[in-house]
């Protein structure tokens, strides 16, 4: 059997592997149009940024060494410019020589990943502005900042590349600027807890413009101007498009194979195309999103190495199956860890789901042991029938592990109930007796009961124009003092049994504290006293940080410069 592999990286080294240890006399030949046939994509930030000092660390495997271990001939700087399915053959082209040929296959492989977005603007021909996919891009970045030792950058994008390097560029001494055209960083994270992150990038240094639209570029002699829409344009030494990506598809639409969203390659569950014996995997491929079923895009590691294992045992004529990616996904922010996994509350509501969230902040581990550190987490499930959706925590220490929890809770299908049930490890420097994630799950039992009622920050403009009902906040005089929602009444949790008398029991009464626990405590207290009471969702620590980041969101949206 012969098999041809367009594209190295995660996807098609993977599967070359996979392939080998499944049958030894295979024939099979990777074409990869970089120098690379195995390396680092998630690395590539840390390289620019000096936390990865050598070169060689990002290539995981050389062609020589992959040919060593798997005799895989791997075949780098030749690129694959057509596939004729109709005598199974691909046309390549080897870019060192210029020489062209046909390759033939029995079965092929298509992992080209996806390229970045690059926008039809003026001034995209200015030699001070990058991008960032390969191993070659990455070199040519820190080869740039190494000659011209650039004092500022414009990074046009707020994913996870635009956050990696922001924070790599900053540890570097660099001002950087990042522009997005939503009002957030990460979409894979509601606003609220976006804003968490955005908090942090600001305490380090980066500038933000929100809901900014870049419109074109203008070489200067001491750098670019970034032109945005309506504003005033920015001045940057070099400017990094990280505006996300795109199937590199061209070879598949050429060769008649179905497409999907944005031009993806359309395949089964076996990762087969709608041409018999060819196969894609990797970022290039429309999948189906774990969680809701529909078809989606997600540009991951994980998943692109699992779909060329799955490829490679299909094309070996075993049977493996991909089931879906549901977008598990950690990320370094400075000093803060931010994750999610499934579905965000905002894209459960485009997708038509009734739902609500649990926002709580726990410790990283038990209050007693020293250095614990508060992390934030959101837990979305589904009214009614309580089928968890998705999960987003942002914190510092034991941020990654209980994300990895609730993505298999999800995997599995769990009820967000049962979360309350999960058997954790438990030790005082690494958790508490009742885990976060234990935490999440009771109080979703508590709605399921109706022993929790909640109220959301969404909710706090229609509670202020309703004079039919009770505010209160249950902290100390100290914390009130320090900062209040205005028009909340200040009675201590500890003091209110006492001062009952002073709250209308006719009237629905909403309550918030530091974090919603002794809220929580008090709904209690006024629902054995006759009251109709509603415990905010995140407490005040969380109102205050989402509600000042957006004040200064939409500072920066009027005035066109970040505060």
């Amino acid at each position: 059997m012969k098999v041809v592999i367009v594209g190295g990286v995660a996807g098609g080294a993977t599967a070359a592997a996979r392939i080998r240890r499944l049958d030894e006399n295979a024939k099979v030949t990777v074409f990869e149009r970089s120098h690379y046939i195995s390396y680092a994509n998630c690395g590539l930030p840390y390289y620019i940024g000096e936390v990865i000092t050598d070169q060689q660390d990002l290539t995981l495997q050389s062609p020589e060494s992959f040919n060593r271990r798997f005799q895989v001939d791997m075949k780098v700087r030749h690129e694959v410019t057509a596939i004729h399915p109709d005598r199974k053959t691909v046309s390549v082209t080897n870019l060192e020589t210029g020489e062209e040929f046909e390759e033939p296959y029995d079965k092929l492989l298509l992992s080209p990943g996806a390229k970045p977005v690059l926008p039809r603007l003026t001034g995209m021909d200015a030699d001070q502005l990058f991008t960032l996919r390969t191993v070659e891009d990455t070199l040519r970045i820190k080869d740039y900042i190494d000659t011209h030792h650039p004092k500022s950058v414009v990074l046009a994008g707020g994913g996870f590349i635009g956050l990696e390097l922001a924070e790599n560029l900053r540890e570097l001494g660099i001002d950087v600027t990042i522009v997005q055209r939503p009002k957030q960083l990460m979409n894979p994270f509601d606003p609220d807890m976006a804003a968490l992150i955005q908090a942090e990038m600001r305490r380090n240094g980066v500038k933000l413009a929100l809901g900014h639209t870049v419109e074109g570029f203008v070489k200067k002699e001491n750098g670019v101007d970034v032109l945005l829409k309506d504003q005033n344009p920015i001045h940057a030494d070099m400017v990094i498009l990280a505006i996300g990506v795109a199937p590199d598809s061209k070879l598949a639409k050429d060769a008649g194979l179905e497409l999907g969203i944005k031009n993806s390659i359309v395949v089964n569950d076996k990762m087969e195309t709608s041409i018999p014996d060819i196969y894609a995997v990797g970022d290039a491929v429309q999948v189906k999103h774990a969680v809701t079923g529909q078809d989606a895009l997600i540009s991951l590691a994980g998943p692109a190495n699992k779909q060329g294992r799955i490829a490679a045992d299909n094309i070996c004529g075993r049977d493996s199956h991909f089931l879906g990616s549901q977008g598990s996904s950690v990320l370094k922010v400075f000093d803060l860890t931010a994750a999610s996994t499934g579905i965000n509350e905002t894209n459960a509501r485009k997708a038509g789901l009734d739902v609500d969230s649990v926002i709580l902040s726990p410790m990283s581990h038990a209050g007693y042991y020293p250095d614990g550190k508060v992390m934030t987490m959101k837990v979305v499930f589904e009214k009614g029938t309580y089928r968890l959706l998705g999960a987003q925590i942002v914190g510092y220490e034991g941020v990654d592990k209980r994300i990895d929890v609730l993505a298999t809770a999800i995997h599995n299908k769990m009820n967000a109930i049962d979360l309350k049930d999960l058997d954790l490890a438990y030790a005082p420097p690494y958790s508490s007796a009742k885990d976060p994630v234990n935490m999440a799950g009771f109080m979703i039992e508590n709605i399921q009961e109706g022993i929790l009622k909640q109220w959301h920050l969404s909710d706090l403009e229609e509670i202020r124009k309703n004079p039919d009902v009770n505010v209160l906040d249950v902290r100390t005089p100290e914390e009130y003092n320090a900062g209040h929602i205005e028009g909340f009444p200040n009675i201590p949790v500890d003091e209110l049994r006492d001062r009952l008398g002073e709250l209308d029991p006719s009237k629905p009464i909403y309550v918030i504290c530091q974090s919603g626990l002794r809220s929580y405590i008090a709904c209690r207290i006024l629902e054995g006293n006759g009251f109709d009471c509603y415990n905010f969702a995140g407490g005040y620590r969380f109102y205050d940080d989402v509600t000042h980041e957006r004040q200064l969101v939409e500072m920066a949206t009027d005035c066109g410069m970040d505060r």
